[in-house]
């Protein structure tokens, strides 16, 4: 028959306790053993019997410095859980503070826009009424600035604008004086370059000798002279 399985509890024989703990503690600290080789780990193990025998076993017997590595991690784990710990309970408390804040201010806003009024009372609809006011008095202030800002911002285009316009009236004008002086500076050009010496009109000598025979020839001279333009070399040469 095989072996059959030993329940686990304690075993009430002294006798047979004492035989089971000699046995099964040379198999564990052979497979401490075993898994240090096979698997290279640092392994430490302490048995203490029941009349307080120590039997130990460490991996290349350096016992203080594998509890010496232990309790440091383990200081570092307990750390870690604490901060868990203690941030989950911060985190729990700020989620409840923020809950509380939001339902608040929902409560707020639905007397704001005039719901939910039934459940305050005269002092709290005074309260309420106040900050009303207060707020209504904010955004006509506010209103009031803007438009003032948008009527002087106009203001300042306006100028711009009209200073532009005279600037161009200006030029209008300039050019139409321009342009109006233009037909006078022709006709001044004109008569200026109309005016020329006249041709000299032919003399008649016949009547030159006759009025000299008559003795009258410087009037006649005086008188041609006086309907015809003749250069001074000729009335000297005549003269003579």
């Amino acid at each position: 028959m095989g072996r059959g399985r030993v329940q686990l509890k304690r075993i009430e024989n002294k006798i047979n306790r004492q035989v089971t703990f000699s046995k099964r503690r040379s198999g564990l600290l052979k497979k401490a053993h075993e898994i240090s080789v096979l698997c290279d780990a640092e392994v430490a193990l302490i048995v203490f019997s029941t009349k307080g025998k120590l039997c130990e076993y460490a991996t290349d017997s350096c016992m203080e410095r594998i509890l010496e590595r232990y309790e440091r991690y383990s200081y570092a784990e307990k750390q870690l859980v604490a901060t868990d710990t203690e941030t989950q309970g911060s985190w729990t408390l700020e989620h409840a503070k923020l809950k509380a804040r939001i339902e608040v201010l929902q409560r707020n806003l639905r007397n704001y826009m005039g719901e939910d009024l039934d459940s305050l009372n005269l002092k709290e609809l005074q309260n309420l009424e106040h900050q009303l006011d207060s707020a209504l008095k904010h955004i006509r202030s506010r209103k009031n600035q803007l438009m003032f800002e948008s009527i002087s911002l106009l203001q300042k285009k306006d100028k711009v604008l009209q200073e532009q316009n005279n600037l161009l009236a200006k030029k209008v004008k300039d050019k139409e004086k321009e342009i109006a002086q233009q037909p006078h500076l022709e006709h001044e050009n004109y008569e200026s370059s109309s005016y020329m010496p006249q041709p000299l009109q032919p003399m008649n000598i016949g009547d030159v000798y006759q009025a000299g025979e008559d003795g009258e020839i410087e009037e006649t001279l005086q008188q041609n002279q006086a309907n015809t333009v003749m250069p001074s070399w000729m009335l000297r040469h005549l003269n003579g």
